[in-house]
């Protein structure tokens, strides 16, 4: 191995690096070192040193984050200072010079996950995941002609650093645009591993505008990408966190290419502009593996394209990842650790009722007991849960996939959606019969879903002797942690939230920075009302009434409305007014 270069503790700053403490543990062995940072018992090191010797091929530091008793950062941070290097908590791109890495393919920082950050004199400071890959370090000397100084920095910190910085260096969706303005070229297909390679090829300008588009909706957290076409131009635009922004503006003699070679790569009938049509297109796209779920349909000015992004190496969230206050999260678990009953989660599409569900079965997913769901479609997979998509070309629907699953023997049965009686009615002998029914419906709160369920034909007395719970829930985009600003709202804010003026009361607005791509805003979470369907709501079901009477009763008995709950959200600082009102202004208030 190359020897390393020296150190400069004035360029760390540049590279958000800091120098390890704990100088008196360098060099003693990995598990040593955890234990004596108090991040892991004895006892586990001694268990996954037992794993390892057993035949385990993966390390120590890896075989204790599958057994979760660490976590990556902190075995990062370990190994730093088990080798007395630099730790990066962020990479700021702004400090990496466009020459630097013009010096290294970018299918070797890819593959390795390492990125030259700064040069001083003749040494460059490099930050990797693994610092003992020491092929990757001499590799990379010999491509920049310099001696390294490691910096450890965590996997998906490098990951986005490489993507951002040869985004950068390269100008693609600018380059494809220009081309497109004066290029008619025919498509051609092409056959990559991944789009994020592709800058310097040869291709069409065509493919490389898609490719740009799907490239740049994944690395800026987009979850849809809409291409609307109009009298004079094509529109692109992409959903972040729930909201549209444009894009980019393509020329109109453009638009039948566009969406032709959009059909190619999603399997559609390319020649068949009249009717809708449905596709999906799987790539490795800036190192994820992404499922597009491709719709068109015909307009009167072309035909619209909405592509749905589903990153299927995201990690599924957990229940406490999800937003809930520490009531409904206890209320929650329990529901759904009971041994039968119906389950319902509602709320308007897009508002994470799957997601909420994927958490739920991971909760109480054990090797004891056996999980079935029917979706449409199968958005995430789930490790140990037999899977179903429905298919209704072959009349695979909802209600014949769950007909199916009672010749199963399951213990948990997770039904997409419940959209009809039949549906309803199948749910509701499961859960008669000792299955817990998990079920998403579109109702606009949690009284409503009660009612819904009798307004598909289901007997009353069935509902009230099969539902144990309801979950209504919506989407509010986080604060950026990075920029949020304080301020003190004043008393119309006050009012429209159900707050009565209190001093000393502050909330917190968006600013923009990169971090969050110049929006406030980073990610989203959830705000909830949870019907718990006691003895008294089941009376009131029997007698058939109407929605708003079961949840005036609901809230005497401390249920949280989903507006109250945005509230407690603002007043934790973690989203903001207009937010909460966006989706759940038309909520009674409730002080």
């Amino acid at each position: 191995m190359q020897a390393p270069g020296e150190l400069n503790p004035e360029t760390l700053p540049q590279v958000n690096a800091t120098l390890p403490a704990h100088e008196e543990l360098a060099g003693r062995p990995l598990g040593e070192i955890l234990v004596a940072l108090n991040l892991v018992e004895a006892e586990d090191v001694g268990a996954a040193l037992d794993a390892q010797r057993a035949g385990e091929e993966d390390r120590l530091g890896e075989i204790l984050v599958e057994m979760k008793r660490v976590t990556i950062e902190q075995v990062a941070r370990a190994l730093a200072i088990q080798l007395e290097m630099p730790f990066a908590d962020k990479i700021d791109i702004d400090q990496i010079p466009d020459g630097l890495v013009q010096k290294v393919p970018i299918s070797f920082a890819k593959s390795h996950n390492i990125l030259p950050v700064v040069q001083v004199g003749d040494s460059v400071m490099a930050a990797l995941e693994d610092p003992l890959n020491t092929e990757a370090l001499d590799d990379l000397a010999l491509l920049l002609g310099a001696r390294l100084s490691p910096v450890v920095a965590l996997p998906n910190v490098i990951t986005e650093a490489i993507n951002r910085v040869y985004d950068r260096a390269t100008g693609l969706a600018h380059e494809a645009v220009q081309h497109l303005q004066n290029d008619e070229e025919e498509l051609e297909d092409i056959d990559a591993i991944d789009l994020i390679d592709e800058h310097g090829g040869d291709d069409a300008p065509i493919i490389k505008f898609v490719n740009a588009l799907l490239r740049d909706a994944v690395k800026s957290r987009a979850s849809d990408i809409h291409i609307e076409c109009f009298e004079r131009s094509v529109v692109v635009r992409n959903r972040i966190d729930g909201i549209l922004y444009k894009k980019v503006e393509a020329p109109k003699h453009a638009q039948s290419s566009i969406i032709a070679r959009v059909k190619i790569m999603s399997g559609l009938n390319i020649a068949e502009k009249r009717l809708p049509q449905d596709g999906r297109i799987r790539r490795k796209i800036a190192g994820k593996d992404i499922d597009v779920r491709v719709s068109t349909v015909p307009t009167s000015h072309g035909e619209r394209v909405v592509m749905r992004i589903l990153d299927r190496s995201s990690i599924l969230l957990s229940l406490d990842d999800l937003g809930f206050s520490p009531e409904n999260r206890n209320t929650f678990e329990n529901l759904i650790t009971r041994p039968h009953g119906i389950i319902l989660v509602s709320g308007p599409t897009g508002s994470g009722k799957t997601t909420t569900l994927y958490a739920a079965l991971a909760r109480i997913n054990s090797p004891d007991i056996n999980i079935l769901t029917c979706e449409d479609p199968v958005e995430y997979q789930l490790q140990g849960v037999g899977q179903m998509q429905v298919n209704a070309k072959i009349d695979l629907t909802f209600a014949s996939g769950l007909r199916a699953f009672l010749r199963q023997d399951p213990d948990v049965i997770m039904v997409g959606e419940i959209r009809d009686r039949e549906t309803a009615e199948i749910a509701i002998q499961a859960s008669l019969t000792g299955h817990l029914v998990l079920a998403t419906v579109h109702t606009n709160d949690a009284a409503g879903a009660v009612t819904r369920l009798v307004d598909m034909g289901v007997e009353p007395f069935l509902v009230s002797s099969t539902l144990i719970g309801v979950l209504a829930q919506r989407l509010v985009r986080n604060l950026c942690p990075e920029c949020k600003q304080p301020y003190e709202p004043t008393a119309e804010q006050m009012r429209e939230l159900g707050l009565k003026p209190q001093p000393d009361v502050r909330f917190y607005h968006e600013v923009g920075c990169p971090v969050c791509l110049e929006t406030g805003y980073k990610g989203r979470s959830g705000i909830y009302e949870l019907l718990n369907v006691d003895d008294e709501v089941r009376r009131l079901i029997l007698q058939n009434v109407d929605a708003g009477t079961i949840k005036k009763y609901a809230v005497t008995q401390g249920m949280r409305s989903l507006l109250l709950d945005g509230v407690r959200k603002v007043l934790l600082g973690g989203t903001t007014p207009e937010e909460v009102l966006r989706v759940a202004k038309d909520e009674e208030v409730v002080v």
